[in-house]
């Protein structure tokens, strides 16, 4: 009986929290560009084909493959520069030692961003030659029309974040998105598109294995998500038509073997982060676009 009252007391505190939530947070119309699926989506840029997240990455996935999106990590800069990286430190992408946020941009300029990074033949293609941590400003305006789906890892970045996004009016193709809510800060309101975080992805889980998935009303557009999470399966079609009822695109991550990315398209999944899309690019060719996405969260 303790158990049962559990569950119940459970179940009815998720349905409560949904109907607060549907209450406070009417669904919004979701931006026509992120209705459109399939979606080949650069991870970190092409991150198995040039360093990752570099201007010259991410401009190969697009330019070369034909990436309608790209997915980024930011951190801010000692002297408050929104760039591109995905550690708290420089070590494992530069030739330099030490946090982002000890450097200011100039500082973190005279850095090689390819030097590390290893081609499949064991080469370095990139070392010496002059590859750079680019800021997110860089990037909006090297690729004006392209979707950008930013992971912001420190509550740090959201303020050069928001002012990189005003200074290229990108609103409408910046996706923003973290691990964290609370990480957001000042763009807790953004009125650009936004990607579930973790705690969202959790109340989804719990709304859905319960059957109170109609009681859970997301205020994001997109839910990025792996299909396996430390051992455990986390995407099944099942997940994915959940999702889409809710009226969220299921970006997956990271994926770069064929017959698995065929496999998730097949499940009804909107879009593939690919540190190959090389390879995802063979597949897209091979699979026709989709009838639009639900326009409504």
């Amino acid at each position: 009986m303790g158990a049962f009252r559990r569950l119940a007391l459970g179940s009815g505190a998720v349905a409560a929290a949904a109907v607060y939530r549907r209450l406070a947070h009417p669904p919004r119309r979701r931006p026509a560009r992120l209705r459109v699926a399939p979606v080949l989506v650069g991870h970190r840029g092409a991150a198995a084909l040039a360093p990752e997240n570099t201007l010259e990455g991410c401009r190969l996935a697009v330019e070369r493959w034909g990436a309608g999106a790209l997915e980024v990590d930011v951190h801010a800069t000692a002297d408050g520069t929104c760039v591109l990286l995905h550690d708290p430190t420089v070590d494992r992408t530069t030739d330099g030692t030490g946090r982002v946020d000890s450097f200011s941009l100039a500082e973190l300029r005279e850095l090689d961003a390819g030097h590390r990074f290893t081609a499949p033949d064991g080469t370095w293609p990139f070392r010496g030659r002059g590859v750079r941590i680019p800021t997110l400003g860089e990037l909006l305006e090297a690729l004006p029309a392209t979707l950008v789906l930013v992971d912001l890892k420190t509550v740090d970045a959201a303020e050069p974040l928001a002012r990189a996004i005003d200074a290229a009016a990108a609103w409408d193709r910046v996706i923003v998105a973290g691990e964290r809510r609370s990480d957001r800060g000042p763009l807790a309101r953004y009125r650009g598109p936004t990607g579930l975080a973790q705690e969202d992805t959790t109340r989804f889980f719990v709304a859905h294995h319960l059957g109170l998935r109609r009681f859970w009303w997301p205020t994001d557009d997109v839910a990025c998500l792996p299909e396996h999470h430390r051992g455990m399966r986390i995407l099944t079609p099942g997940v994915i038509r959940g999702l889409h009822e809710r009226g969220l695109a299921v970006w997956v991550w990271t994926v770069n073997d064929a017959d698995d990315m065929r496999r998730l398209l097949d499940w009804g999944a909107d879009g593939v982060l690919t540190d190959r899309p090389d390879v995802m690019r063979n597949v897209l060719d091979r699979v026709a676009p989709r009838p639009p996405l639900h326009a409504t969260g």
